[in-house]
């Protein structure tokens, strides 16, 4: 690459014995960055649960605190050397006033201000130490390259990226499961403290370097080396290839949990991989990201068809898909901007323009994107944007065959295109099934395939994705948004669907059905789904006069289609904690007519249900129903030892709590069963099974009360239902500040096994 110096004997002297000792200091920083990012945002899950947004808008602050401690690398690198020492260690010293991590104290968030509240409550609590912390990867190679004996520094950035990968996985793996949060922060604290100590002896290491070493360096950076000077095209490209695999990265994260699979914890999988996919592009062994390189457009087309799926898919095929063309594409992109990289002398600047571009995709994926679109349509845009960028090593230019005019090989390559488009509109109607068959594998595979012959021409490379993309969803995407079947906020992507022929409008949050109504106007008030007549909460509703009164008072955490409010009976009090305005709009505009033709009375509290329970007078309700979910994700906060206390608390000494454990992923009986040993507490669950109708839904509702004389009176009341005994409980409940839910994942679902 021109401009590039290659150093002869590269790491060898005393700059080069001391490798260690940086690679050591930037690997231990960047894991301390990537384990407090998921350790805060597990601190918030008491305040605002556990959508996908939280986890996106917490991103978007570290990314815009990375881009802050670059600046400040960039800035302090102009110094002379050892005053770049002494205000580095200083502010590292200062910051350190700011431990152990806690989460500063701000008034709840508003409806419709969460995007601006998250961000502002993880930028105030861990901003100081993040800034500085970040800052030590750029800095640290600026000054392991002062020593021309040290070699270039480049391949310190992947030794970077694999310490932030060490960092992601080693909370859920090992910090969550062992440490409570207090815990978690001290541990991270002595982390910090060793990290100080290392910077400092990094410091010490480059201290006898004579400081016009440092400046000539700096006459470098403005220009005074054989270097050609850095244009706007070059600034503009570095920033398009950090910009869009970051966003590629948040997008996969919210396609992946909305549309396809909403398991928990899945948004460790994008970022690991997009950490990974650096420590390849950034080594010094070039031949994997070659090779990786090299695959990217094959893997774009195979892969990217199912940017535009928004159908539930019951294997993990299309998981791995996503992941892999996310793994292939951030190697093939991150590979081309280290190709363009600078002198070693302006490593603090290009830094600088990554992680602004780093910054910009997680502004448009975070923040734009779910204000400006109905789905999840960022994810097949920035898929189509990698694929302009994606470098191109051409296997079969049909322009240069030999004996092949020009004039032929445009001929030849509309053929294959023609082709291609052909394929494509049978794979259209053979993807229509919801379950992906051998003949759509292959029918991509040879759409794939056809279109490695057209990289030439980059043009009809893409039109060949583009039709992919619509074969392969896109249309039945793209006319649910047409038909305005979707609605989309900072708490997930909502579809409202009519199913004529069964007489049936469905709300699904993501993947997950939250909600139905019959359109039979003689079943239209009929309660349906989880909530029929042999549910557990069905049951206790239905005769809640006779177990807790006529002037019965009703909680219901969760409102989704309203379905509960058809058990209220005149005389009773009923009030409704919904966290996303959008929901209630849907009862509000009719689309779900239960809360308004049933119980019109009812009160409805927008906010998070345990923080409004929370103002609620002691024993204010008689019957509380927990019911809130996002998507197949568990508000953690919810479910946590604390908040059965709130629950407890609102509930007068003979009320009964139901709390719904239907879940695909999650085995949430243990927990729950944890909690009531520890209150002594009565509880019994109902598992109903009802038959396949198509109106009722299988459902799992735990009933609790102190007094075991109200389950009798429930099992009383419905004899031909059965109510069962806990299964052995958890060793201990979920608290706010120690839970994991490693244990309780139900593999066999995911794995898709009976």
């Amino acid at each position: 690459m021109a401009g590039v110096p290659r150093v002869t004997g590269a790491g060898s002297g005393r700059g080069g014995a001391r490798r260690p000792l940086f690679v050591g200091t930037i690997f231990t920083g960047s894991f301390l960055l990537f384990l407090v990012q998921p350790m805060v945002a597990r601190m918030v899950l008491p305040m605002l649960g556990g959508a996908p947004a939280v986890w996106n808008s917490a991103m978007l602050v570290y990314q815009a605190l990375l881009l802050a401690g670059y600046a400040y690398a960039h800035r302090l690198a102009r110094l002379p050397l050892r005053r770049q020492v002494r205000v580095h260690l200083a502010l590292l010293a200062f910051a350190a006033l700011t431990l152990p991590v806690t989460l500063v104290t701000l008034p709840p968030a508003r409806p419709g201000w969460e995007a601006v509240w998250v961000p502002a409550l993880f930028a105030l609590s861990v901003g100081p130490v993040f800034l500085l912390v970040s800052a030590q990867a750029p800095l640290m190679q600026r000054w392991f390259a002062a020593d021309p004996r040290a070699g270039e520094p480049w391949a310190l950035y992947a030794a970077s990226n694999l310490g932030s990968f060490a960092g992601l996985m080693a909370y859920p793996l090992l910090a969550e499961p062992l440490l409570p949060l207090t815990g978690q922060s001290w541990a991270w604290s002595a982390g910090y403290a060793l990290l100080f100590v290392l910077v400092a002896v990094a410091a010490w290491s480059r201290w006898r370097l004579h400081d016009v070493t440092v400046a000539a360096r700096a006459d470098d950076e403005r220009g005074e080396s054989g270097d050609p000077a850095i244009g706007w095209r070059r600034i503009a490209l570095w920033l398009g290839l950090s910009a869009v695999p970051s966003g590629l990265m948040l997008s996969t994260t919210t396609h992946l949990t909305t549309d396809i699979f909403a398991m928990p914890l899945l948004w460790v999988i994008p970022l690991g991989l997009y950490l990974l996919s650096m420590v390849a592009a950034f080594a010094d062994r070039r031949a994997p990201a070659r090779a990786i390189t090299a695959l990217a457009p094959l893997v774009m087309l195979a892969g990217g068809g199912m940017a535009m799926v928004s159908r539930h898919s019951t294997t993990l095929a299309q998981v791995a898909v996503t992941v892999v063309l996310l793994f292939v594409v951030c190697v093939a992109l991150h590979a081309r901007l280290y190709e363009s990289r600078p002198v070693p002398s302006q490593l603090t600047r290009f830094y600088l323009v990554m992680a602004t571009g780093g910054a910009l995709g997680g502004v448009f994926t975070a923040l734009v994107a779910p204000l400006v679109f109905d789905w999840t349509w960022e994810h097949p845009l920035l898929v189509f944007m990698a694929a302009m960028l994606l470098p191109f090593p051409v296997l079969l230019d049909w322009r240069r065959m030999r004996g092949l005019d020009a004039g032929m090989a445009r001929f030849a390559a509309i053929v294959v295109f023609l082709v291609a488009a052909l394929l494509c509109w049978f794979l259209l109607d053979v993807a229509a099934d919801v379950e992906p068959g051998p003949q759509r594998w292959v029918l991509t595979g040879a759409i794939a395939v056809l279109g490695l012959a057209l990289l030439p021409w980059r043009w009809a490379w893409l039109m060949v994705l583009l039709g992919v993309m619509l074969a392969q969803g896109g249309v039945e995407t793209i006319q649910a948004s047409w038909d305005g079947l979707r609605k989309r906020s900072y708490f997930g992507v909502y579809t409202v669907r009519d199913y004529p022929s069964s007489d049936l409008r469905v709300l699904a949050h993501g993947t997950t059905l939250h909600g139905e109504q019959s359109t039979d106007p003689a079943l239209r008030l009929v309660p349906v789904s989880y909530y029929g007549p042999g549910s557990g909460v069905g049951i206790a509703f239905a005769n809640a006069g006779q177990l807790v009164g006529q002037n019965a008072r009703v909680g219901v955490l969760g409102l989704g289609a309203g379905t509960l409010a058809c058990f209220a009976r005149p005389g009773q009090q009923w009030v409704f904690f919904e966290i996303d305005p959008v929901v209630l709009q849907y009862s509000r505009d009719r689309t779900f007519t239960y809360l308004q033709d049933c119980a019109p009375d009812a009160k409805v509290v927008i906010g998070d249900a345990r923080l409004e329970l929370a103002r609620m007078p002691d024993a204010s309700l008689d019957l509380l129903a927990m019911d809130a979910f996002s998507s197949d994700a568990i508000p953690m906060h919810l479910i946590t030892d604390e908040a059965f206390g709130e629950y407890l608390r609102v509930l007068s000494p003979d009320g009964i709590l139901l709390v719904h454990i239907s879940n695909r992923f999650i085995e949430l009986e243990p927990i729950v069963a944890a909690e009531a040993k520890q209150r002594g507490l009565a509880a019994a669950i109902r598992d109903d099974a009802p038959p396949p109708t198509g109106l009722l839904t299988p459902s799992s509702w735990v009933a609790l009360a102190r007094d075991p004389a109200r389950l009798e009176d429930l099992r009383r009341l419905a004899p031909a239902m059965e109510w069962k005994a806990l299964q052995p409980p958890a060793p201990r409940p979920w608290t706010d500040d120690r839970a994991s839910i490693l244990p309780y994942i139900r593999w066999h679902n995911i794995l898709g096994k009976p």
